[in-house]
Formats: structure tokens, sequence, C-alpha cells
């Protein structure tokens, strides 16, 4: 992911090499050619996924330039979970090396917590909030599960240790669920299953400089903008433990006249999130060289 943007674009290589000086990883030789397995570990893929973020970001100021990116000013940023710090990062609250830094940290930490604790998370088709935790407090029996990401209408997530999610994969559909899928994931992400992570990222959080979003942000525990900069820091430890609220924070954008919606990032899974939240929205994903230079030609 990200090669073909390193190679159309300096400004996308110049993010790459900063990025591994930063998080002292070869994300070059991961994001291209693998291994899938070191790939996917949580501490390799939250910085690598960040990184091929922030090169698209660089990829589009470098293309469109100074006249076409003041046709493209966004009137909000948003990001899913790891995505809220993509958002913070391109709304000029934070720089790029501490973000680097600070993902990278965030990756570990999370590793390290459900490596402690066996735990996953189940996506959940067809079920609303209520009757999902309805399916949490049965399944549990005693142990941690909990909803995690409230991803869009018909999709939510919830989280917890191994056994509890098991038996909510198997319960699902006498809740009225039309499936429901163990993921492939280390851990229980977004529930008091990663306190610890939270206490030491804390750390992390401290020593970094967070300005004022130059473009509102939305938060991701509670749908709303971050009102200053000092809101970031609690905002971002509240998130690990706490339910994304994607579907609400796309609501809010949507209540405030929001049309068009850019996805920046490998994949297209927000906008396949958005066509459920509100089908007539228009979304561009710009996860190709090609379709940055695409927008370029039609600005």
């Amino acid at each position: 992911m990200g090669q073909d943007f390193c190679a159309a674009f300096p400004a996308s290589r110049r993010v790459f090499d900063l990025a591994e000086q930063a998080a002292g990883l070869p994300l070059q030789r991961l994001c291209f050619s693998g291994p899938e397995e070191d790939l996917a570990r949580t501490d390799v893929c939250q910085v690598a996924i960040f990184t091929v973020s922030a090169a698209i970001l660089a990829a589009m100021n470098e293309v469109l330039g100074a006249e076409k990116l003041a046709r493209l000013q966004p009137a909000y940023m948003a990001g899913l979970s790891l995505g809220e710090y993509t958002a913070l990062y391109a709304a000029d609250a934070v720089d790029l090396a501490p973000a680097i830094a600070l993902v990278r940290r965030r990756g570990q930490l999370m590793q390290q917590a459900a490596t402690a604790v066996p735990s996953g998370m189940v996506a959940l088709i067809g079920l609303d909030e209520p009757k999902a935790r309805e399916l949490c407090e049965a399944a549990a029996q005693g142990q941690t599960l909990v909803c995690a990401n409230f991803n869009c209408p018909g999709q939510i997530v919830i989280s917890g240790q191994i056994e509890a999610c098991k038996r909510a994969e198997s319960l699902a559909r006498d809740f009225g669920a039309s499936n429901a899928v163990l993921l492939k994931v280390a851990g229980a992400f977004h529930s008091d299953i990663m306190q610890p992570a939270a206490q030491e990222l804390g750390k992390t959080l401290e020593t970094t400089v967070f300005r004022q979003p130059q473009t509102p942000v939305i938060s991701n525990v509670d749908g709303q903008p971050y009102a200053s900069p000092e809101q970031v820091a609690p905002k971002l430890l509240a998130q690990l433990v706490s339910p994304v609220r994607w579907q609400q924070s796309m609501e809010f954008l949507l209540a405030q006249g929001v049309e068009r919606f850019y996805e920046i990032g490998p994949g297209r899974t927000l906008a396949g999130m958005m066509r459920r939240i509100h089908r007539k929205a228009e979304v561009v994903s710009l996860n190709s060289a090609q379709a940055m230079e695409k927008l370029a030609s039609q600005l």
C-alpha cells in the first residue's frame, strides 16, 4: 500500500523517509512487499496506515497546488479510530514526526494489552445498539464484552475476552443478527482491556504538542468537534477504552450540510459505511495515484 504514491510523487517519498526515521521501522519495505504477517501486527500496521495516509495528503498538496487546494478547502475532518490521528495531523493540530512517534507508541501499547489478555472483536450485522448491548450482556458471563464500534446502520462491532466473543458469535442470530464474524484483530480494542495501554499512552501524550486544529476535527468518543487543543489528549485516551461513534460523527456532519466526503487512505472502507449512513452523500476515495490525478484534472 502506498507504493504508487511514492513512485509518482516526491512529497510522498519524503513522508515515508521521515516516518521511517521517526518510527524506527522499514515502512517502505513493509508497506510495499510485506510480509503480510509482519504488516498485520497492530504495533506495525497502525503506523504504516498513518504513514500511507500522510503520504497521500502530501501528494494532494503537491499535485493540486494552492489554487486547486483552495477550491477543495474542507469544512471538517474526521477519522475512524486510528484515522482520528490522521485527521488531527491533516488539520495541522500536530506535526508529522511527533504524530508518527505517537501512533507508533499507541500501536505498541495496544499490542501489549492485547497479548496480556486473550481477546478479540466480533462484527455484528443487522443489530441496533440496544440489541447489541443485550447480546453482550448475555454472552459476557462475567467477562468483558462491550460495544466498540458503531460504524453505520446495521453494523456494530463488539469487543472483549476471546471466550465471550466466541459465545457472542454463536448467540448473535438468536438476538436478530443476520451475521456475526470474529475479526482477525490482535485484541479487544475500544474496551477496558485497553486500559493499561491508555495509562501508558498518557505519558506520551503529555509530551506531545497539540495546536488548535485549523479545520474542525470530529472526536470519535462523542461525535463532536474538538473545542480546544486541551481536549485532544483526554479524548484520544478515552477513545482507547470507549466505543467509536462513527455513525454519530457522520450524522453530525450531514446535519451541518456536508454533502461531499473525501476518503484519504488505503482502501474504501469509509465509503462503504457512508453508503449505509446516507446513500445520497458523495464520497471520493483518494486511495491511488490514479485517483489523485483524476481529482486534479477535475478541479
